[in-house]
C-alpha cells in the first residue's frame, strides 16, 4: 500500500486558514473508478479512498506509517509570502493600471 502524506492548502471558499495545521495521510486508490450503467454514478469498491486519518505533526504521520510498513511520499507545502498591502496604495501617484 502506499500512502501520501501532506498539510492541505487552504480552499478557495475562505479567506483564513483553518484546518490546513494539520497534516493528512491519504490512501493511494488501488482499484479505478467505474460508472454504474444504471443510473450513471461513479463507484469503486476501494473502501480506502473514504479514509484519510490527521495528525497534529509530520513527524506523527510518518511514523504510522513506517510502524504500519506502509510506503509513503511525503509532499512537503510551500510556505506563503505574504504581500503588505494598504488601501492608501489604491490611490498612490505610482500606481500603474
Amino acid at each position: 500500500m502506499k500512502v501520501r502524506i501532506f498539510r492541505p492548502s487552504k480552499t478557495a471558499m475562505q479567506s483564513g486558514r483553518a484546518n490546513t495545521e494539520q497534516w493528512v495521510l491519504e490512501y493511494e486508490p488501488s482499484d479505478r473508478r467505474e460508472v454504474e450503467e444504471l443510473m450513471g454514478w461513479t463507484s469503486s469498491r476501494d473502501t480506502r479512498r473514504q479514509l484519510d486519518l490527521r495528525f497534529d505533526s509530520r513527524e506523527e504521520a510518518v511514523g504510522f506509517a513506517e510502524r504500519r510498513g506502509l510506503a509513503y511520499e511525503l509532499l512537503e507545502p510551500r510556505e506563503r509570502k505574504p504581500r503588505p498591502k494598504a488601501y492608501a496604495d489604491n490611490f498612490s501617484f505610482k500606481r500603474v493600471g
